[in-house]
């Protein structure tokens, strides 16, 4: 016998094949499997059910060969010394060995009261064994081995095909499991290099991270700069640019250059293993659709033992106990609710891990699901729909100077600032080409800056320099830097000799992604909705460049969830989408939470769905995805049910009096083929493309 199948108990475990510490994943507090339902094989391998296949598919061949049935269809004739006791013998073989998965589940079953699939199959071969059992002991006239071995054959075939899909759905986790290297190189405090086990590494330990090669662990960039691919992380294809200072997430691959990474966080405090953790949970996870399949496969059950009592009862009647066996081991296996328990799991696991390859990271499936019912999206402003950090939109000069000479001067003098607003000026300016140097730089507390550049004073800051100095805007920058600060946005000046020479004007840079993603809400009829505590012409700015349909400005972080509110008492069903910090209570209010940006903090207790990118389009896809999750569960469930109604009459045997009738085996080979249609259904998922347009 197997050492997987030893133990009963794994038997009725269900397809929850549990997170990456091996451990079931279970709800509420009595640990039920919310697919308890489908009752099926968290303990099996899909090695087990195809070396169980072959061997009974084997021993099946002389049952049928052998069978007096089988020989007056085909008109041959085999009679030899021992012929009487291949049925009995290999039969007895199939049913203990082949149907052992069936018993023990379906023991489990029985006692836990919590009867499925499993207690089904193991009434339906039982039946056929001490009905086959008993026609060799001349109490019965029914040829019935052969049909026993097809039976259980036909059975093992359904599970091994169902345990291949299953398995391909809960590739995700392996996929993470694999992303993590094996080895790590951890620099000593000599300089020198050591190759070391990845599950050594500790808090602080520096590591290089050479070309090409896996960051072992979370960390801080220390030294270098690289092109990360952080794909399996985010679902973002293009590499994104790191260096000194930024964090970077275990898993991901330096492209170009090697860096040296100072360790954050290690095993179970990785991203990497929190996004693990995450879409084992998810997979685990329940949905309403989920618990409708688990009542329907239950009632069916009992739907399944009615019909064969009644069978049993009407064909005793009729004075036929021969068809009386051979019609209720047909009935109840053509009623096993596998494919009813398999609609949802296998939609379940596929979505989950779909979502995790494209940056989408599930911690309730229920939010999942409600997504594709939304009315309206409201997006942060800061950090969701932009940057969250300032850029410069715009240059003006005075009459005698031009925007580059503007630029470029103020870049010279922000150089040495560690001011936000400098460091915008900084960029822009050297994205414009090389910045002169600076001397003699000092900084006016609360006004600006003062530095020199060629033996010439020049001064960059705010209102609050021009009044410092006693100078004035000039005449000829009035319009421009009205209409800016119609907008909202910051102004800087550049002071040369007590004369204002140019302006600039800075704004949270809008994300370019923000624009696409408002515009596809749209084409999908939602409606799309910002909330900010910027004052309202900066909000009001914004909204004109994106297109949103309606704006809150100048809202506290703690007055968010009322806004939210606001939106459903409209009757609205609304998702909140935010970083996931001064948001919470928002995005706990809403129908459903996203949180966006959090490609290194997968803990987020206050969203049901996590962006691992700060992309907005996530959430397009966040809704394509729940739609198409939807689509495959109802289409699975009504095949299911569907075939049930239709098969259960059948094989009792209603329409015998018309010539139709439904052998066991075949009844078998209609449960297992119903099965394989609601996996490959299911498989269609993957056709979804949830990635962005470029």
């Amino acid at each position: 016998m197997d050492a997987q199948v030893e133990d009963p108990t794994h038997h009725a475990a269900n397809h929850s094949h549990g997170g990456p510490d091996g451990h079931d994943q279970r709800d509420g507090p009595a640990g039920r499997d919310r697919s308890a339902g489908h009752g099926a094989h968290a303990g099996h391998h899909v090695e087990m059910f195809r070396r169980r296949f072959w061997l009974s598919l084997l021993l099946t061949i002389p049952l049928v060969a052998t069978s007096h049935m089988v020989m007056d269809w085909f008109g041959y004739s085999l009679d030899f010394a021992g012929m009487d006791l291949i049925g009995p013998v290999l039969g007895t073989f199939v049913f203990l060995w082949g149907g052992w998965p069936f018993l023990a589940g379906g023991a489990h079953e029985a006692r836990s009261r919590q009867p499925g699939m499993m207690l089904l199959i193991a009434m339906a071969i039982t039946v056929a064994y001490v009905a086959s059992m008993a026609t060799s002991l001349d109490w019965f006239d029914l040829d019935f081995w052969w049909e026993l071995g097809a039976l259980v054959s036909i059975m093992l075939l359904g599970h091994w095909q169902e345990m291949k899909a299953l398995g391909q759905a809960q590739d995700a986790l392996a996929a993470l499991a694999a992303l993590l290297p094996d080895d790590a190189e951890r620099i000593g405090s000599d300089g020198t290099v050591q190759k070391v086990a990845a599950s050594d590494l500790r808090v602080d330990d520096l590591v290089l991270v050479r070309s090409g090669a896996r960051v072992p662990a979370d960390g801080e960039i220390a030294e270098g700069s690289a092109e990360l691919d952080e794909s399996m992380i985010t679902g973002e294809s293009r590499p994104v640019a790191r260096a000194a200072g930024d964090r970077v997430v275990a898993g991901t691959v330096s492209t170009d250059s090697a860096i040296r990474v100072r360790v954050t966080a290690v095993g179970d405090d990785t991203a990497l293993a929190g996004i693990g953790r995450l879409v084992a949970e998810a997979q685990a996870s329940g949905s309403r659709t989920q618990a409708l399949a688990d009542r329907a496969a239950a009632l069916l059950f009992y739907v399944a033992v009615g019909a064969a009592i009644v069978t049993a009862v009407v064909w005793t009647l009729i004075g036929d106990r021969n068809e009386a066996v051979v019609r209720v081991v047909t009935v109840l296996v053509i009623s096993c609710p596998h494919a009813l328990g398999l609609a949802i799991p296998l939609t379940t696991s596929l979505s989950s891990a779909m979502a995790a390859s494209n940056g989408i990271l599930i911690k309730d499936r229920l939010a999942l699901e409600a997504s594709r019912t939304l009315d309206a999206v409201l997006f942060d402003k800061t950090g969701t729909l932009t940057k969250g950090e300032h850029a410069v939109i715009g240059v003006a000069a005075a009459p005698g100077h031009d925007d580059e000479e503007i630029l470029r001067g103020a870049g010279a003098v922000e150089a040495d600032s560690e001011h936000p607003l400098a460091r915008a000026v900084v960029r822009a300016a050297r994205e414009r080409g090389a910045v002169p140097a600076a001397t003699d730089f000092r900084s006016l507390t609360g006004r600006g800056v003062q530095a020199s550049i060629d033996g010439v004073d020049l001064a960059v800051g705010g209102p609050a320099l021009l009044r410092h100095l006693g100078v004035a805007e000039p005449s000829a920058l009035a319009d421009q830097i009205g209409a800016w600060k119609g907008r909202g946005a910051a102004v800087l000046y550049l002071v040369e000799n007590d004369e204002v020479i140019g302006a600039l004007a800075l704004e949270d840079e809008i994300r370019p992604e923000a624009r696409q993603a408002v515009d596809s809400l749209h084409r999908a009829s939602r409606r799309v909705v910002m909330i900010t505590g910027d004052a309202q012409q900066v909000a009001d700015a914004v909204t004109a460049d994106l297109g949103v349909d309606e704006v809150f400005a100048e809202v506290l972080p703690e007055d968010k969830a009322k806004k939210v509110a606001e939106l459903q008492a409209r009757g609205l069903r609304v998702a909140m989408v935010g970083d996931g910090v001064n948001d919470a209570p928002a995005l706990a209010r809403a129908d459903v939470g996203i949180a966006i940006g959090a490609g290194t903090d997968v803990a987020i207790e206050s969203a049901g769905l996590i962006l691992a990118s700060s992309d907005p389009r996530g959430v397009v896809s966040i809704i394509t995805l729940s739609k198409a999750t939807y689509r495959k569960s109802l289409q699975n469930l009504t095949w299911a049910a569907g075939y049930n109604i239709v098969a259960i009459p059948l094989a009792a045997g209603a329409l015998q009096w018309a010539g139709i009738s439904m052998p066991p085996a075949v009844g078998a080979l209609l449960m297992s083929v119903s099965t394989i249609v609601v996996a490959l259904n299911a498989q269609l998922l993957r056709r979804v493309d949830l990635r962005p347009p470029a």
